[in-house]
């Protein structure tokens, strides 16, 4: 295989990395912010539910988990995974999106809480004096400061996904680590390695870089 060719090879890896990444983060944001506040929930049960589901998600594997959501329903239902599609898409790549948010959700939670629980009491009681609601306070007035403070914790799991996306070699999804393994090991040769090096060192690089830029753009004080 010439270096072109393993270049386009592995670029089309990146692709697949790449939409795992963004897909990923539209689930597990989101999906954060409801875990944090299930867990701040009054009603204890639910608030003690979403305790054990962070403890798990946070307390094993992310490779573990993925192994278990692609072989569990096989286990469980009899299904042949294998051969098994929702809306199209094949049951592995649905299997890795949900390991991955699950798990990247339960981390965003925690980092949501911290800055949450960061906020100074007397902001919430300045509000009520001055009528404003439950809703209104939290999303006008604690939730952009909140994410203002979070933001750099933020990055630093986003920029850790980008990498936890190779651990989708394991279910055999051709992603650019994948196919780095797969051509070392047909060519003999260590170079596979050192380009899907690069393209994670780029790919981290241009998250760095929207994150610090998004950063700085929320530095309104100044």
């Amino acid at each position: 295989m010439t270096f072109p060719t393993m270049l386009m090879t592995m670029a089309s890896g990146m692709l697949r990395t790449i939409l795992l990444f963004i897909l990923t983060l539209l689930g597990s944001i989101p999906f954060g912010m409801l875990v944090v506040a299930c867990k701040k929930s009054k009603f204890k049960p639910l608030a003690w539910l979403t305790e054990i589901y962070i403890a798990i998600m946070r307390g094993t594997p992310l490779m573990l988990q993925l192994l278990v959501w692609y072989f569990g329903p096989a286990y469980l239902f009899g299904w042949k995974v294998g051969k098994f599609s929702i809306f199209g898409l094949e049951y592995r790549f649905i299997a890795l999106l949900i390991g991955f948010v699950l798990n990247y959700a339960a981390y965003f939670a925690e980092i949501y809480r911290s800055g949450i629980d960061s906020m100074p009491v007397g902001q919430y009681e300045a509000a009520e004096i001055l009528g404003y609601s439950k809703p209104q306070t939290f999303f006008g007035i604690i939730l952009p400061q909140v994410v203002k403070r979070v933001l750099p914790a933020v990055t630093n799991e986003v920029i850790t996904l980008v990498k936890d996306t190779s651990l989708a070699s394991i279910l055999t999804y051709e992603e650019v680590f994948s196919l780095a393994k797969q051509i070392s090991a047909s060519q003999t040769s260590f170079l596979p390695f050192v380009v899907a090096g690069v393209f994670y060192f780029i790919a981290n690089y241009v998250v760095a870089w929207i994150m610090k830029a998004l950063e700085k753009s929320m530095q309104y004080y100044k």
